[in-house]
């Protein structure tokens, strides 16, 4: 394997998901959370939005804090037992977040996510939606797969393939796992001295994903192996990825001081990504005929304001796939309508500031967002 002329940098992503697993953030000797490492990572969260970037975290650790607490260490729980601990253990996880990022000027906000509200599209655009007026707010998303609600059969089963999601979801441009190794390896370093470390991936090859293993016994769903299908669900969204060992203070600190780490590379920018996902991929549910200065708009890269808009036809959903023509009938694009078929009808043609009268709440200004929008002919 040929390793490019250089790696990624983190100082270069302007929005990144960090993603830390249970085993660094609850201390299993005294059942509580790592509160000065905990702080350390805030202050690096800190540095980051200092330097200009957008941080959502991933977090582990509910269901580990709170069968410490509860002495259910013993045995293999129960999904009732499980989603139980949940409950428990996510109100001290995130009361942790909170008063650690405040110590930085840092507002916390909490997320709860099933798989369900990443693949269905209407709850996929709403978490977005959120996801994104958070930051634009200034704060500090926390994330954590919504345990209490989840089932055994659809749950994301830890939180790597949940961080990739998060970084498809929100068009992020970095995924960092934080982990108790420094990145991948050839064959487990411990149990194998040949083993060789590999500091940057370029193709999630069948020979990669093999160095992967099986995930380790105990409390925790990850392992190697969960965190190689994270970064083929990151690359492939047009994520960097990377793992870096993260159980001394200050771990992303150290990772943008060099420190050893692998770095998968994206496979495409993820605005292409998302575009070509758009364009290609979807069932078209109705169709939008637009006037000239709305067609001249898109090209030049605005949203589709329902002011442009001249006629409607289908029967959609919000989130729904919905085609784009041209005064004479041509389609010059598609996108994901924010807005269902019935008040799309009531909203054509008018301006942006009349949508709150005319529907009786405030939502979206666009009827298709230009993050939603793939043009044929651009």
């Amino acid at each position: 394997m040929t390793a490019p002329a250089s790696a990624p940098r983190l100082a270069q992503a302007r929005r990144i998901v960090i993603k830390i697993g249970s085993a660094l953030l609850v201390d299993s000797a005294n059942a509580s959370l790592r509160l000065e490492w905990l702080q350390s990572v805030c202050a690096d969260i800190a540095d980051l939005r200092a330097q200009g970037a957008e941080v959502i975290v991933v977090s582990s650790g509910a269901i580990s804090l709170a069968r410490h607490r509860l002495g259910l260490t013993s045995r293999r729980l129960r999904l009732d037992e499980k989603q139980a601990m949940a409950s428990v253990g996510q109100i001290g996880l995130a009361q942790g977040w909170s008063a650690a990022l405040a110590d930085h000027d840092l507002v916390a906000a909490q997320l709860l996510l099933t798989p369900d509200d990443t693949e269905n599209r209407e709850r996929h655009l709403n978490a977005r939606a959120t996801l994104q007026t958070l930051l634009d707010l200034g704060c500090v998303p926390v994330i954590n797969e919504n345990d209490a609600i989840a089932t055994g059969e659809i749950r994301f089963g830890d939180n790597d393939r949940l961080g990739a999601r998060v970084a498809q979801m929100t068009a992020a441009d970095c995924l960092v796992l934080l982990s108790d190794i420094d990145g991948l390896y050839t064959a487990d370093p411990r149990q194998d001295p040949s083993a060789r470390h590999i500091p940057v991936v370029e193709q999630m090859t069948d020979e990669i994903m093999a160095m992967g293993g099986e995930p380790p016994p105990g409390y925790s769903s990850g392992g190697m192996r969960t965190k190689l299908l994270a970064a083929r669900i990151a690359t492939r969204a047009g994520a960097n990825m990377v793992i870096a060992a993260g159980q001394e203070h200050h771990p992303l600190r150290r990772l943008q001081n060099g420190g050893p780490c692998t770095w998968f590379l994206a496979q495409t920018d993820a605005g292409s990504a998302r575009k070509r996902w758009i364009g290609g991929s979807l069932q078209p549910r109705g169709s939008l005929t637009i006037d000239a200065g709305a067609n001249r708009a898109l090209q030049d890269g605005a949203s589709l304001l329902p002011a442009g808009v001249t006629a409607l036809e289908g029967t959609f959903g919000r989130g729904d796939l919905v085609v784009i023509r041209d005064p004479a009938g041509a389609i010059v694009g598609r996108g994901l309508i924010a807005y269902d078929s019935e008040e799309s009808q009531k909203l054509i043609g008018h301006r942006s500031e009349e949508m709150e009268q005319l529907l009786g709440y405030r939502g979206r200004d666009a009827l298709i967002h230009r993050d939603d929008l793939a043009l044929d002919h651009p």
